[in-house]
């Protein structure tokens, strides 16, 4: 995949979760790339897609209100188990900073990257999320051949102490460092699970 969605690793931690699902013909890998592509960009729904409410995402734009399609510049507001910090209104927040797609004779691809952020409603509070701004995750669905791959890329995952109160930061160091020592994986690994089962996770739990 010929992209500069995924950075360089160079500090912190890094973490990649990957799923696929092939098919005999090349025809319905195209049919079912689509579909996965738009489960992908129905953020809202990931907790769906999981099969767990336990952790669950919301797209917003900058004002606050669902937009109509995914776009770089919105929000997704993260609920996960636990406390979360008065810096994020009880949330992790992060902003999809580019979208990209493509392909060539060999593969398609379509994702985005996100990046933690600030709290909508606190702009000027610092960076609302257990990772510093430094970190990235990017999230990728591919057609090569007759297989189709999902995948999230995590790169320089670094817990966030310093945009924090006392309180915030030490709920920041430890979620962060679990997420460090892999903790987070199976959360990431039910999604790109989802994002390439057969059946419609969103309708099943519907």
């Amino acid at each position: 995949m010929d992209s500069q969605l995924i950075p360089k690793q160079e500090i912190g931690s890094e973490m990649d979760a990957v799923s696929s699902i092939s098919f005999e013909t090349l025809a319905e890998a195209i049919t079912f790339f689509v579909i996965a592509k738009k489960r992908l960009a129905d953020v809202s729904n990931w907790s769906r897609v999981c099969g767990t409410e336990a952790t669950t995402f919301e797209l917003l734009n900058t004002l606050g209100s669902a937009p109509a399609e995914l776009g770089e510049g919105n929000l997704i507001k993260i609920d996960i188990p636990g406390p979360g910090t008065g810096i994020g209104g009880g949330y992790d927040w992060v902003k999809i900073e580019k979208i990209e797609s493509g392909e060539n004779l060999n593969e398609q691809f379509f994702g985005f990257r996100v990046r933690p952020c600030a709290n909508p409603d606190k702009p000027l509070a610092g960076t609302a999320h257990f990772f510093k701004d430094s970190a990235t995750s990017t999230f990728l669905v591919r057609l090569a051949q007759n297989t189709v791959y999902a995948e999230m890329h995590g790169r320089n995952e670094v817990p966030n102490t310093a945009d924090a109160s006392f309180f915030d930061g030490l709920r920041n160091m430890t979620v962060g460092y679990t997420a460090k020592i892999g903790l987070s994986y199976p959360q990431w690994k039910l999604l790109v699970d989802g994002l390439v089962r057969k059946e419609d996770p969103v309708s099943k739990s519907s």
